[in-house]
């Protein structure tokens, strides 16, 4: 056993003390199980919420309704649930009510996949009965119980098992996929924000490409915001490599793909619930790496884009064009450093300094003259000094 479980060992030995059982459920285990990193564990108790509260002083009810308390111990927060098992599902996606149980099968039983359905005791020995191992071993994505129940339960449970396909390389067995395309249209019942969560995911997995042909043959993008008339497109963003390509650039080449307008890429990012900050980001790309198709980087483009739009652009141009990225990117960024400024906000001369020396009021041609400085001074045909640009507008005035 390693970390982060070796931490959180001492909360299922002060469970076990009382009386209680405890394990280690879920993602983690599974990721433990695939010797991937494990960022936080997820414990389960026969405890229930008030006697959790009981055992650990400080706790916090982040989810008491559902079985969840949140517990801090040694400097860490850990999430505790109560061993449950759960009503009827209203809206395809959360439970109506929830029953506190003591049995860890029966609490393991209502979870979404096999690979998610072990426990492992604070000993290293796995609990497993639903086969999680042998469906780990022979990397297949494998439903508790019937895949229809599944599902129907909980809708997003369908792109979780497609996002699954492109972060872990898994296949998804024949009769979990079939319940999948049967049951696509339940995911117009789903929020919005949560599918948004799961394509990400998809997105920045290894195996993406072959995540979103499953998609396309399971009817999903029907289902998600924008994709419904995409095949075509959707296939050809799928014939792109897009190596330690960013989540904003996926979202970029993806647009790009579509050939949307401005103003169809601000609805369209929308519609996913994009933050504002990253459909800005989104939108400086496009702009620029449309021009980009069609011609080389001028100094002031590349001023006034930035270094992070100009990479983000030059990968993507590099991968529509089929070309390698690394020595472009490098040229650029020689190119970038050599500026002799970055941003608008290193210009030494302010509006005041022009109107006190022209002696006029504040008016257009404080904006028009700001953009001549800047240009003259990226050009190199002007110093950033203050001096040096006071005596070339007046040398310049008086031509």
């Amino acid at each position: 056993m390693r970390e982060p479980f070796l931490s959180a060992i001492p909360i299922l030995k002060k469970l076990e003390d009382a009386g209680y059982e405890a394990y280690f459920v879920g993602g983690s285990v599974r990721d433990y199980l695939l010797h991937k990193p494990i960022n936080d564990v997820d414990i389960a108790t026969s405890a229930l919420p008030e006697e959790v509260k009981d055992i650990f002083p400080k706790t916090v009810d982040i989810g008491i309704e559902h079985g969840t308390i949140l517990i801090l111990f040694g400097k860490k927060s850990y999430e505790i649930t109560t061993f449950r098992t759960e009503g009827d599902y209203q809206d395809y996606r959360r439970p109506r009510e929830v029953s506190f149980i003591r049995s860890l099968p029966e609490d393991l039983k209502r979870r979404d996949f096999t690979m998610n359905a072990i426990a492992m005791d604070k000993t290293g020995q796995l609990i497993d009965p639903y086969n999680g191992q042998q469906a780990i071993q022979n990397k297949i994505i494998k439903t508790v119980g019937n895949p229809k129940d599944r599902f129907g339960e909980d809708a997003l449970r369908m792109m979780r098992a497609v996002r699954f396909v492109s972060q872990l390389s898994f296949r998804i067995t024949e009769q979990t996929l079939a319940a999948l395309k049967e049951l696509a249209p339940l995911l117009n019942k789903i929020a919005v924000e949560r599918k948004t969560a799961e394509f990400e995911k998809l997105l920045m997995g290894e195996n993406w490409r072959e995540a979103l042909a499953i998609m396309l043959d399971a009817n999903i993008n029907m289902f998600l915001p924008g994709l419904k008339d995409r095949r075509q497109q959707l296939e050809k963003f799928s014939s792109y490599q897009c190596e330690d390509f960013t989540k904003i650039e996926m979202w970029s080449l993806l647009i790009n793909s579509f050939q949307l307008s401005a103003k169809e890429i601000e609805d369209f990012l929308r519609a996913w619930r994009l933050p504002v900050k990253e459909i800005k980001e989104v939108k400086s790309i496009i702009a620029s790496l449309k021009k980009r198709l069609h011609e080389e980087w001028t100094l002031y483009d590349m001023y006034k884009a930035g270094w992070a739009v100009i990479e983000s652009v030059e990968k993507l141009y590099c991968e529509i064009k089929g070309i390698a990225a690394i020595q472009k990117v490098q040229q650029l960024r020689i190119k970038f450093d050599s500026l002799p400024i970055k941003n608008s906000k290193e210009i030494v001369v302010t509006g005041n300094d022009l109107m006190d020396w022209f002696s006029r009021e504040p008016g257009s041609w404080l904006k028009e003259m700001l953009s001549k400085i800047e240009q003259a001074i990226l050009a190199r045909q002007v110093k950033n000094d203050k001096q040096k640009i006071k005596e070339w507008l007046m040398a310049c005035s008086q031509n």
